[in-house]
């Protein structure tokens, strides 16, 4: 079962060579490495040549301008090769080195799992060892109910993204959650969840920038559910987003 994981970058020198570390040092190496950069003028091209032969021909990468973090994550997921798939950010670091096994085994447990589901941490950008909230996703409900999985933890196989589509250019801020959205409550894909930490995400995110991309994001959630034909009450949800996110800050 080979994994394929996706890493978008651009301008990202300060950050991508822990992110590859925690690639590299994974004890599972049935894996395919895809990197996308957008064309970085900072040195971080240079790190991708320099561990690029440290990957042994599993990395694969290009450079090249493209239209946002959702067209070169769509561009990653075409050139994937393998039989799932998973996206790292390049500020990003897995938990330890035996995520991706991890991650095999819950796929193995059955040939009708589509995607496996775990949590992460926010740490601070300058200590990663900081914890700053956690996400605990747990077990499986509907999106209306405030719930959906972190998008970073979230392993999917490649005949899904064949089958329904890849990200939606047309969302900025929260093609992630359209797509989560249309794939496990829309098409109902099987899901399982993995109750471990996978992730360790440096706060500062696109979407959490400022407050007017935080309510630009909320638009955008809005028509999600409304181009996938899923009712909502949007009040409620409102209010179960924000409780879910308050819980993330539970020590």
């Amino acid at each position: 079962m080979k994994i394929s994981i996706i890493t978008v970058c651009y301008n990202s020198v300060s950050t991508i060579r822990d992110t590859f570390e925690s690639v590299l040092n994974q004890t599972y190496s049935d894996i395919e490495y895809v990197v996308v950069d957008g064309i970085s003028n900072d040195g971080t091209i240079s790190i991708i040549k320099e561990y690029e032969q440290k990957f042994n021909g599993r990395m694969k990468w290009i450079s090249e301008p493209d239209n946002g973090l959702y067209d070169a994550m769509n561009k990653g997921i075409k050139i994937t090769t393998g039989d799932i798939v998973g996206i790292l950010n390049s500020d990003d670091i897995f938990f330890d080195y035996t995520v991706l096994e991890k991650i095999r085994i819950a796929f193995s447990n059955s040939e009708d799992i589509c995607a496996v589901y775990a949590d992460l941490y926010y740490v601070y950008t300058d200590n990663m060892n900081i914890i700053a909230r956690k996400w605990i996703t747990g077990k499986q409900k509907l999106f209306k109910t405030g719930w959906h999985p972190a998008h970073p933890a979230l392993y999917i196989k490649k005949e899904i993204y064949d089958k329904y589509g890849l990200f939606n250019l047309n969302y900025k801020l929260a093609s992630d959650f359209e797509i989560m959205l249309r794939f496990i409550d829309k098409y109902k894909v099987n899901i399982v969840y993995l109750p471990e930490v996978i992730i360790k995400m440096r706060l500062g995110g696109k979407t959490n920038k400022n407050i007017k991309n935080i309510f630009l994001q909320n638009i955008e959630i809005i028509r999600a559910f409304k181009e996938n034909n899923i009712d909502v009450d949007l009040y409620l949800y409102t209010i179960r987003r924000f409780v879910s996110k308050i819980k993330q800050y539970k020590k």
